[in-house]
């Protein structure tokens, strides 16, 4: 039993160690295909907004050339570069937030929000700004934890 417990420990440990959420190379595929919209082999200006943003949040680094290849997109998908983050409860968090208005932007690009504007830092910390999140005008907030919410229009 002395010998088993070291291992088990080890095994748990190991379980700890791997990603909650792995994406396979059929869900990474079928991202590619929506986002390569024109099916040119690369996504660049329009369609690598939303993938660019994610892979600077996470510090994950495009090509050279700041554009985004297949395999360089699929490479960052199998790392979970794209895969959304658990919004925390109560969103958004008051707290002293670091974040600047460039790394709140790629924090609600990354979710999928687009044109930004307005992104002003409150008093609790929090950037709140205007948007558009499929084909609608939003009110965003991004907290100090990096928690990307929507919000009731004034």
């Amino acid at each position: 039993m002395k010998n088993k417990i070291p291992m088990i420990v080890a095994l748990a440990a190991t379980c700890f160690a791997i990603p909650a959420y792995a994406a396979s190379e059929t869900d990474c595929e079928a991202m590619w295909k929506k986002a390569d919209a024109n099916n040119d082999g690369t996504l660049t200006d329009a369609e690598a907004l939303r993938y660019a943003a994610a892979m600077r949040v996470h510090e994950y680094k495009a090509s050279a050339d700041g554009k985004i290849t297949h395999a360089n997109f699929i490479d960052a998908c199998k790392a979970d570069v794209y895969a959304p983050k658990k919004i925390d409860a109560g969103a958004p968090l008051k707290g002293a937030n670091s974040f600047t208005e460039g790394q709140a932007k790629d924090r609600a690009l990354s979710y999928g929000y687009s044109s930004m504007a307005s992104l002003i830092k409150d008093g609790d910390g929090i950037w709140r700004g205007s948007a558009m999140h499929d084909g609608k005008a939003v009110h965003v907030a991004i907290d100090y934890k990096g928690n990307v919410v929507p919000q009731p229009q004034p």
